[in-house]
């Protein structure tokens, strides 16, 4: 598996060419002359912050935009993509980061969605199951059954449905969006080596990721978005350096992104202590500390149990044995509300659907954690709320700065900087934060990470939990290194290597 040797054939025309697209939106560019082209057989990078413009140059392909300006090519001739069912017809297919799946119908109800076979009135259920059957053969993933219900599917194995919904569509180009975001290491070989299947079929697909080293992995070339305009194109995927990547996204170095570590006072007092810490089937006897300012990553792999201890230090789910106690008071167990009135605050790994109210404001996703302080004879202060509103969007960068705007609206990024600003707002004493930067660009981690360690200059204790070894070492003063629900190592960050790390997460015992 890996990235083709053959470069695109400079006399045949690309499958895909965009040339100078143009979007509007009120008050906004999004698009401004974006160009860049995919040859069939090739897996072409797609980089970008957040706010770069490449959800809206992924709606233009897909018709759900229109573009005010520019063109489409395909195979060389001109064409437009008024809808979503033109682009399906053209064979352009989108797999986006949250999978437009139905988890009530089966697999081959969901391969079929929208295009049903059909027979003087009747669905032709047999044939749908043959030919999702042999969709999914044509991925090597024959144990997805196509009856089962998709509920009791992974998320790796629903991502394989969409890409069989995809061939059932005699798909020509496959567009995919953070396919990686939600899955474990060995479920992302498993969808690299279909997509290097596509590959050799002939498809063509259009590869978007924050994570650099999947480009050098999967990818062929690549084009670098900025501030919706093309800044780079059919770059060489496999030899051009991260620093150049990330230079061009962001004007910046890899180097750059981690803030220098604070200096912890020697009497600075432990705010968060855990002991014996167990729930059957997750973790068993987990013990450690944190202190005022100190960051502490949890290290371990998708299923190691570090999420959970996370949870349960919560309140989320009850433990069946240990404690919890902040600033030397026990933390009733199993109780946020508890947690969250004794000083704990919690980011958690799934901002959109555990965080955040997607249809309400700014300011009223900020004030969340805060509403009794503005309630005043039964009424709300909503004056105190927006000024602290403001105060928190102008301390954290938040962009657009505007405390009316749904929060839908925002980037990821700036999301992100909402869920810890509501702990800002609400003055807690320990930060739990569960996969601060997933689905985050490399220039919005660096504006996080400079965030996370300021908290941590104003006496936050701060948990972090990240499946990035190079994440947790960067920012972490101390990293707890979690494997099969128990801490196995403790290490100061600033003298632990990543492969070191890695060497305890897969085998339990240093190099």
């Amino acid at each position: 598996m890996g990235p083709s040797s053959d470069p695109p054939d400079p006399d045949k025309p690309p499958l895909l060419a965009v040339r100078g697209l143009v979007k509007h939106f009120t008050g906004a560019r999004a698009l401004d002359g974006v160009d860049f082209e995919v040859a069939a057989g090739e897996v072409h990078c797609l980089l970008g912050q957040n706010g770069a413009g490449k959800s809206t140059l992924i709606k233009v392909l897909a018709g759900a935009h229109e573009p005010d300006a520019g063109a489409l090519l395909l195979d060389g001739r001109p064409v437009r993509v008024p809808s979503p069912h033109a682009a399906l017809e053209l064979g352009i297919v989108t797999i986006y980061q949250e999978l437009d799946v139905v988890p009530g119908l089966r697999v081959y109800e969901n391969v079929f969605l929208g295009h049903e076979h059909a027979r003087a009135g009747w669905t032709r259920r047999r044939r749908m199951r043959a030919a999702t059957a042999d969709a999914l053969r044509r991925l090597g993933h024959e144990e997805i059954r196509p009856d089962t219900e998709l509920a009791h599917l992974s998320p790796a194995s629903r991502q394989v449905v969409s890409l069989a919904r995809a061939l059932s569509r005699d798909a020509r180009l496959i567009i995919m969006d953070e396919p990686s975001a939600a899955l474990a290491g060995h479920e992302v070989d498993n969808l690299f080596r279909v997509i290097d299947d596509l590959r050799s079929a002939g498809l063509a697909v259009v590869y978007i990721t924050h994570r650099l080293a999947e480009v050098r992995q999967i990818g062929d070339r690549v084009t670098v978005l900025k501030d919706g305009r093309t800044v780079a194109s059919g770059l060489e995927a496999r030899t051009t350096p991260d620093d150049e990547l990330v230079r061009l996204m962001t004007g910046r170095k890899v180097g750059d992104a981690f803030p220098p570590r604070g200096v912890i006072p020697d009497d600075a007092p432990e705010v968060l202590r855990v002991e014996g810490l167990t729930r059957a089937g997750e973790f068993t006897d987990v013990s450690f500390s944190v202190r005022a300012g100190e960051i502490v990553g949890l290290a371990g792999l998708v299923g190691s149990g570090r999420s959970e201890i996370l949870g349960a230090v919560y309140g989320a789910t009850r433990p069946d044995a240990g404690e919890v106690t902040l600033d030397g008071r026990p933390l009733g167990l199993g109780d946020p509300a508890v947690a969250v009135r004794s000083g704990l605050g919690l980011a958690p790994e799934e901002r959109k659907s555990q965080a955040l109210l997607l249809d309400e404001a700014v300011y009223r996703n900020l004030s969340l954690a805060s509403l009794r302080r503005y309630v005043s004879a039964g009424l709300i202060d909503r004056d105190r709320e927006m000024a602290d509103a403001r105060a928190a969007i102008g301390s954290l960068d938040v962009r657009p700065a505007e405390p009316l705007r749904e929060i839908r609206q925002l980037s990821g990024g700036n999301q992100q900087k909402v869920v810890v600003g509501r702990w800002l707002i609400r003055g807690c004493r320990v930060l739990l934060l569960d996969e601060p930067t997933r689905g985050v660009d490399v220039g919005a981690r660096a504006e996080l990470y400079a965030l996370i360690r300021r908290l941590a200059g104003t006496g936050v204790g701060i948990l972090l939990v990240s499946s990035e070894i190079p994440e947790v070492l960067g920012l972490a003063d101390r990293v707890l290194v979690v494997r099969q629900g128990r801490v196995i190592a403790d290490r100061a960050a600033e003298s632990a290597d990543e492969e070191q790390i890695l060497s305890l997460l897969m085998k339990g015992s240093a190099l």
